[in-house]
């Protein structure tokens, strides 16, 4: 997993040819097989091949999150989105977080929606250098050391805000966000569910 960290990209362009059938039971089988965060949390995943939104991407398939509105659900879609956009990457495939786009079409799922993943073929590179990654130094999102730390620093964020703060103590990593200034805010919205009180806000604990 660490190699695929270590080159994962998000990519805007597709090529808009839908995936076979087998690769999409293949997809709908990962489907099956996420972990979530928080396992009490409700979520649901559905395919689709329409989204709406001014930021959107032209891509022939869309995963369509949604959950529970409750006390880390956004933390928990993106612990588990992430490992979609992960077996993407490792398996000749591509995607791209739309924080500002919707559904293009009705949920069946009466959960609320939170986000959704454009995801396909390329018409680009499907993977990078390191060198290209465009992150802060772990010394500004973090205190202590962690080998897991570098996977964090080169995760993808709204608009590569990386507003999170980590501490590593003793084989555990506290983890906290920090409070975009208010345009920032403004234009994430709930993309990174930024706290709205100055300082680090505690969000839990890896152990």
């Amino acid at each position: 997993m660490n190699e695929i960290i270590r080159k994962r990209k998000s990519v805007r362009k597709y090529d808009p040819t839908p995936l076979d059938a087998a690769t999409m039971e293949a997809v709908r089988k990962e489907i099956s097989k996420v972990k979530p965060l928080y396992p009490e949390i409700k979520f649901s995943i559905e395919t689709t091949t329409k989204t709406k939104g001014i930021l959107g991407v032209k891509a022939p398939h869309f995963l369509i999150f949604g959950s529970e509105d409750k006390p880390g659900s956004h933390e928990n879609i993106g612990f588990i989105g992430q490992q979609l956009d992960l077996y993407f990457s490792a398996n000749g495939m591509c995607a791209c977080w739309l924080g500002a786009s919707k559904p293009g079409e009705a949920m069946e799922s009466d959960l609320p929606y939170v986000i959704a993943l454009a995801f396909g073929k390329p018409e680009e590179p499907l993977h990078r250098e390191l060198s290209s990654f465009k992150r802060k130094p772990l010394s500004a999102i973090s205190e202590g050391n962690n080998p897991r730390l570098e996977a964090a620093r080169l995760a993808p964020s709204g608009v590569n805000m990386q507003n999170w703060f980590f501490i590593a103590d003793s084989g555990k990593i506290h983890c906290y966000l920090k409070k975009p200034n208010p345009l920032v805010g403004l234009m994430l919205g709930k993309m990174d569910n930024a706290p709205n009180r100055k300082g680090l806000v505690y969000v839990g604990t890896v152990a």
